[in-house]
């Protein structure tokens, strides 16, 4: 009876090694279950862009609103009886530049050569 105790209790020593320790065992459960966690919020964000971009299409398919505003805003559209004005801030704006004459090139003067004499 003793020795049957002593394999059942190498038995559970190992059954729980496994559970607790090995690769396959507790962790390596709880790793998946955050990287399920992290994909299933990744798939939520993933559909709800997808629901964007399908009203989007439908949009652009069924209204002629979406459409203009499209090309206006891409593209620079403007109406036949509209008027553009660009407004531009006057703090942003680069002070103009003035184009500075070229150089000349630089001349040589000629001195005469001059000796003196001591006295």
């Amino acid at each position: 009876m003793r020795v049957f105790a002593v394999v059942l209790l190498l038995v559970l020593a190992a059954l729980q090694y496994r559970l607790w320790i090995s690769d396959d065992g507790a962790r390596a459960v709880m790793g998946l279950r955050r990287s399920v966690a992290a994909q299933s919020a990744e798939n939520a964000t993933l559909v709800r862009r997808n629901g964007q971009l399908a009203a989007e299409v439908k949009d652009l398919k069924e209204g002629l609103a979406a459409l203009e505003e499209r090309a206006r805003n891409d593209l620079g559209m403007v109406g036949a009886n509209e008027t553009f004005f660009q407004v531009v801030d006057g703090d942003n704006r680069a002070p103009p530049t003035v184009p500075t004459p070229p150089a000349e090139p630089a001349t040589r003067v000629e001195r005469p050569l001059v000796q003196r004499t001591s006295r």
